[in-house]
């Protein structure tokens, strides 16, 4: 069984509305989706606040590769496109973690290299999987502790929004 934890992130257009066609698009594999927060932008490219959430997936047949696979065919037909780094888009789907494997390749690092340091992954990951632990970091509770009050306040629940349920 290969089970991942996604993060899905939305500042272009109907922000909302790509969130739930990604749900939509992972079909049964998604197990358990976290609320949905506006995340100020994270990188230092001035654009417009994010929605973020995080996916539970699950598939026995589907290994790491295969996750990136089908979170880019996710990206692609939100017609993302990719030019300015963290810049703004339409869709970006990161893998977090794989079944708690470490690994490096040319197009995918397993756990995400940056996932420890960002609020708009450990909040809403920590809401949906609160026992969570990010391979070679620890506990996601004390990595959300253990941020700067800024990075924590730029991540703001939006109870009045929705990605639905698996």
């Amino acid at each position: 069984m290969s089970t991942a934890v996604l993060s899905v992130g939305s500042n272009v257009g109907d922000r909302l509305a790509h969130l739930q066609e990604c749900v939509r698009g992972l079909g049964p594999a998604v197990r358990a989706v976290s609320p949905v927060y506006s995340t100020v932008p994270w990188g230092g490219v001035e654009q417009d606040d994010f929605l973020n959430a995080v996916l539970l997936v699950d598939d026995p047949t589907a290994d790491a590769h295969e996750w990136l696979r089908r979170a880019q065919q996710q990206e692609r037909e939100a017609q993302r496109t990719r030019g300015i780094r963290w810049g703004p888009r339409t869709l970006d789907v990161d893998i977090i973690d794989v079944a708690g494997l470490h690994g490096d390749s040319d197009d995918l690092t397993l756990p995400h290299p940056r996932a420890h340091q960002r609020a708009f992954v450990l909040v809403p990951w920590h809401d949906v999987a609160p026992d969570a632990v990010l391979p070679g970091h620890g506990a996601v509770a004390d990595l959300v502790a253990g941020l700067p009050a800024t990075e924590r306040d730029g991540v703001r629940r939006r109870d009045d929004l929705s990605l639905g349920t698996p």
